[in-house]
């Protein structure tokens, strides 16, 4: 098929998913590093969930893939951290997404190079899928979004934290900021199609958990598994894009070389190197690429890769378990990052800065990180969409709001608020 027919076909496919409790759609759009070596998959239905609070969550993940080995797809929320460290988050929360959700899909579609594959599920629901009559109205809304920061308190609040920095208490931390809407009707689906026209990202997706939707624009990968390979890819460093293309491309000459930004991203790969390690097999860690600029339609990014051999001892849950939450959202070093976010946000982070993707029969597995992503409660009518950046010695407060301004860009045109 041709990018318009794939298109296409996702629309119907999404649309004809929206009657099921629960589907989840990860999209690649046709980047060349895709979710579980497919262009795209989308999980329908439940055959088998697994719903858990943090405690014991990573272990209950464990038994329910070994009852399964089948196709899973679920969520990692940030506030699994608190199984993992001594921590407790006592903002409010209005989304109440779960700490740890996964299910086994009824059916699953992917696609890849073109073509449709059924994983699991009838033939007949392609057929239906090919029928859909794909609704092409625009989204209505009724959004008015708002800050829990204002530009003089974000300001005081990033000088607090580097005053722990001038302390010693850390080198760096990702300080977040909401946005948020009240009693807001949204079509999250539309709103998400959206989203992804334009900003496309590599690890983008649309999970409905029953009243609960994650809309993601992400850019990011927090963490893969290719045969006995993990892989992870954190993001620090962004750039303003330009409609000039000399001047875009002076743009990427000039993050490439941002002793800021490579002293921001380095600090976070060696993070995740120290995180790797309790999973892999010794003197297998590496980094395959460091300070790698990547262009998207809003930003230029700047991405390190690293990889390492997974202990056969270690089972793979074990493995993201060990490198949770991802340092590229906390900072170093991390629990003590953990505890600063805690006290100096404002907001309860919940699936925010968490993870969703999917896990193969095999134990192969693809995940996230849920930022540039709209997270909706239908019930509560509650919208939420945070952003934020690493906050160093070197940051300059205002630049670093600007910076939260320019991420939230895209979701802030496809909500009418620009």
């Amino acid at each position: 098929m041709e990018i318009s027919e794939i298109n296409l076909f996702k629309q119907k496919a999404l649309q004809w998913a929206s009657s099921f409790d629960v589907y989840c759609c990860l999209d690649s759009n046709q980047y060349k590093d895709s979710y579980s070596n497919y262009d795209c998959l989308i999980a329908i239905g439940i055959y088998q969930e697994l719903n858990s609070g943090y405690g014991e969550a990573f272990e209950k993940l464990k038994s329910f893939y070994e009852l399964q080995k089948d196709w899973m797809f679920g969520l990692f929320s940030y506030e699994l951290k608190n199984e993992l460290e001594d921590l407790n988050t006592n903002h409010t929360d209005q989304l109440n997404f779960p700490d740890l959700y996964f299910f086994v899909p009824q059916n699953l579609i992917a696609l890849q190079d073109g073509n449709i594959h059924l994983l699991k599920g009838d033939q007949s629901i392609i057929e239906e899928i090919n029928q859909v009559q794909v609704n092409d109205n625009k989204a209505k809304l009724d959004v008015k979004v708002q800050n829990r920061f204002n530009k003089q308190t974000y300001i005081k609040t990033v000088e607090s934290l580097q005053a722990h920095i001038k302390r010693g208490d850390i080198y760096e931390v990702n300080f977040c900021q909401e946005f948020f809407a009240e009693n807001a009707e949204i079509n999250p689906l539309t709103i998400y199609q959206e989203l992804n026209k334009i900003s496309p990202t590599p690890f983008s997706g649309f999970f409905k958990i029953r009243d609960k939707y994650i809309l993601s624009a992400t850019p990011e990968r927090f963490l893969c598994k290719r045969g006995n390979k993990l892989i992870s890819q954190p993001i620090k460093g962004t750039a303003k894009r330009s409609i000039n293309l000399f001047e875009d491309e002076q743009i990427k000459v000039n993050l490439k070389s941002s002793i800021k930004e490579q002293a921001e991203n380095v600090m976070i790969v060696d993070l995740v190197r120290n995180d790797l390690t309790k999973s892999a097999v010794k003197g297998s860690v590496q980094v395959e690429e460091l300070f790698g600029i990547y262009t998207f339609p809003q930003v230029h990014q700047m991405i390190s890769t690293i990889s390492c051999e997974l202990d056969p001892v270690i089972h793979f849950i074990d493995a993201i378990k060990n490198t949770f939450p991802m340092g590229s959202m906390t900072g170093a070093p991390k629990i003590k990052a953990m505890e600063l976010i805690d006290t100096y946000e404002t907001a309860k982070r919940g699936a925010f800065s968490g993870s969703f993707g999917c896990i193969s029969p095999n134990g192969d597995f693809d995940f996230n990180v849920i930022i540039r992503s709209i997270l909706y409660n239908e019930t509560s009518k509650y919208l939420s969409f945070q952003v934020g950046g690493a906050i160093t010695y070197a940051a300059i407060a205002e630049d670093e709001y600007e910076e939260c301004l320019l991420k939230a860009s895209a979701i802030m045109k496809v909500l009418g608020q620009v």
